[in-house]
């Protein structure tokens, strides 16, 4: 709408005004000339107006006068918002926005512009429409409480339509006589209910006027308000607090040890007007001698004043010890031993440590960083025992379960390497290398082996080569070390790999996930296969040919990890929200418990294998352990504790602690930072 968007009432006159100097001027300097301009176009408005009768006249609708040119209907126009057009013509073209002017332009123009207050800017057409002169005197008629056709009477006399003469059927409002009443059956057996009902006591009927003022005279001066069982005018009656009664020290001729002396008193001089004593004692050797109180009428008044103003509420208390609405813990020292204080730091990498495993037997770690390189620590000494230069930034590092073979699964970029750690005796290290021997591909009968995925030696680094047509992010072990899953989240359809280590042959696990897959995880005991995505976890029965088992909905924004308890039938899963979830397998799909318990992303979740302890680690440079007891009864539920948090890594590029794994053996936790450091928590 334009600048005129304020007109009031009280302008009116001034606008006519103005109309009419500008009219008298113009005919003073040209009156031949509008004499015929309107002798021209006389008989053209009179043309022009009968058609317009003509047009009222045939129908009584206003929406058949002007036709709108937007066709959209009752479409908000707010759906127009972001679009370069506001609707649509009646052919089905698009109707363009207008450009819009500059403020200053539009302003400057608004102000040279003498008619300017009369256009209103139309929204639904896009356009600005000018008012004419009987639709500004339309308006004003109706500001003024008056109809907008000047030729409308609103005192026209009454027209009766209805003829009365010869009628033989009169209008009546006569009320219907009582014969025509007929008794209800069905309140005639509510009043008989109602009989009985007051025969037994059931209903009391209201007591008369006489009873009641008789029970209201009698009144216990000196009983307790508070226990008054007599009826009360407001809902909920509240007795007003009374006075305390006086004591031995307001008496008039106390003992002495109620008499406070000299330095007593001045002492009361020193404190809060709040905290005075209100009374000071004094003795009196008769009542004659006692002065009339100087504070009587003011606390008379203010006694007033609490029982006439102050607002009374009941409140019902209740006498609970806070400490008994606190959940039943047993004591830390109970729990132990778990990780409390670091013990050591491995120091080697110059780049963030994304990923830690630990051997089977736990005399070795494993790490991989950033830099490209992976590293073998000795646990009790921190010593680096071999290292590989792998060229490419490590994403994830898996140590192969099975004590027999030392093997180690490497994740860099699209290729998944497979080396010997050199750790073992003769026989592992035998067994080792007739496994990390890749000699000419078996064609696969079942036509389930992938071709995205190519069996490679690699001399250089001895081992073998998995190269995927994406990025690989996660390598997980089966627990009897002959199969291994990786996880390409690029991959769509084909995401999740099954590789067999012993006949050198790949398997595509064609699940329909329903979004990019984030890690996978195998059962510890039996055939299931765990494999979540951004928000759901879905667990399949190999052995039933990747049949669908259980969905588990985590309510999760998006989950980082996973991991399995060792009995199998629990899972704590940790999300990039800071919350950790709990997962009962035969309780019920949904969390049993959700956890908030960090201020930035949780990067990985472990469980330990012999000890009930589980722990979480997140980009806010902590790690959480937890104690986590699961009973074999199903009725009793797990208990979780929480027990440390262990801090010591640095903050590095907005990155904390990237992994923790616990030991095999012993209630130790390793922990790697994106400060390239491996920390070992022990208790």
């Amino acid at each position: 709408m334009s600048d005129s968007e304020g007109y009031d009432s009280d302008d009116y006159p001034s606008i006519r005004g103005s109309d009419s100097e500008d009219e008298e001027s113009g005919s003073s300097g040209n009156e031949d000339v509008l004499n015929t301009s309107n002798n021209d176009h006389g008989n053209d408005d009179e043309s022009d107006s009968s058609e317009l009768h003509e047009g009222v006249e045939e129908s009584d609708s206003s929406e058949d006068e002007v036709v709108p040119r937007n066709t959209v209907g009752d479409v908000p126009l707010e759906w127009y918002r972001d679009e370069k057009h506001i609707g649509y013509d009646i052919t089905g073209k698009k109707i363009k926005k207008k450009e819009k002017e500059d403020k200053l332009q539009s302003f400057l123009a608004s102000a040279d512009d003498s008619k300017n207050w009369r256009k209103i800017y139309d929204e639904y057409n896009d356009e600005d429409v000018e008012l004419t002169k009987e639709d500004i005197k339309s308006i004003s008629r109706l500001l003024e409480g008056k109809a907008p056709h000047r030729d409308f009477d609103p005192y026209a006399p009454y027209v009766d339509w209805f003829k009365w003469d010869d009628s033989k059927h009169p209008l009546s409002n006569a009320p219907e006589p009582k014969r025509r009443f007929i008794p209800s059956k069905s309140e005639s057996k509510l009043v008989n209910k109602i009989k009985l009902a007051i025969r037994k006591g059931l209903i009391k009927p209201k007591k008369s006027k006489e009873e009641e003022e008789e029970e209201e005279s009698v009144y216990p001066l000196w009983g307790d308000d508070s226990n008054s069982t007599g009826k009360n005018d407001h809902l909920s009656y509240i007795p007003a607090p009374k006075p305390k009664l006086p004591g031995h020290e307001e008496s008039f001729n106390p003992s002495l040890e109620y008499i406070p002396t000299q330095e007593e008193i001045n002492s009361y001089q020193l404190m809060y007007e709040e905290d005075r004593p209100k009374f000071i004692p004094k003795r009196f050797t008769s009542m004659r001698s006692i002065p009339a109180y100087e504070n009587a009428v003011k606390e008379c008044f203010e006694r007033c004043l609490d029982l006439y103003l102050c607002p009374r509420v009941r409140k019902k208390r209740l006498n609970i010890d806070p400490e008994s609405l606190k959940p039943k813990l047993p004591n830390r020292n109970d729990l132990k031993p778990y990780p409390v204080s670091c013990y050591l730091e491995y120091r080697g990498h110059e780049d963030a440590v994304t990923s830690i495993s630990v051997e089977a037997s736990g005399q070795w770690i494993a790490s991989g960083s950033l830099d490209g390189t992976v590293r073998i620590w000795e646990v009790e000494t921190g010593r680096c025992l071999k290292h590989w230069k792998i060229g490419e930034a490590v994403k994830y590092v898996s140590w192969n379960p099975n004590p027999e073979h030392s093997i180690l699964a490497v994740s860099a970029g699209q290729d998944v390497l497979l080396l010997n750690t050199g750790c073992g005796n003769e026989e592992v290290q035998k067994s080792t290398k007739e496994l990390l021997s890749v000699e000419m591909p078996m064609p696969d009968d079942s036509g389930k082996t992938a071709s995205s995925v190519s069996w490679l030696q690699d001399d250089k680094l001895e081992g073998i080569r998995l190269r995927h047509s994406k990025t690989v992010t996660a390598v997980e072990w089966h627990r009897k070390g002959d199969y291994f899953s990786t996880v390409m989240p690029a991959g769509e359809s084909r995401a999740i790999f099954i590789h067999k280590l012993s006949k050198k042959f790949t398997q595509t696990l064609s699940f329909k996930l329903q979004g990019p897959a984030v890690t996978s995880v195998f059962h510890p005991t039996r055939s299931f296969f765990f494999i979540s995505t951004k928000k759901i976890i879905r667990v399949y029965d190999l052995v039933k040919e990747g049949k669908l088992v259980k969905k588990l909905e985590t309510g999760l924004r998006e989950i980082s990890s996973i991991a399995v308890h060792p009995s199998g039938d629990h899972i704590i899963v940790g999300s990039g929200e800071g919350k950790l979830c709990w997962f009962d397998m035969d309780l019920s799909s949904k969390p049993y418990k959700t956890l908030k318990l960090h201020q930035k992303d949780i990067n990985n979740v472990s469980f330990h294998r012999s000890y009930p302890l589980f722990a979480t680690c997140s980009d806010d440079c902590t790690a959480y352990v937890f104690h986590g007891m699961v009973y074999s009864d199903l009725n009793q539920n797990p208990l979780i504790v929480p027990l440390e948090i262990l801090r010591g890594h640095s903050s590095t590029n907005g990155r904390g602690v990237m992994d923790c794994k616990f030991h095999p053996r012993q209630p130790w936790l390793f922990t790697a930072g994106a400060d390239s450091v491996v920390r070992l928590y022990c208790h």
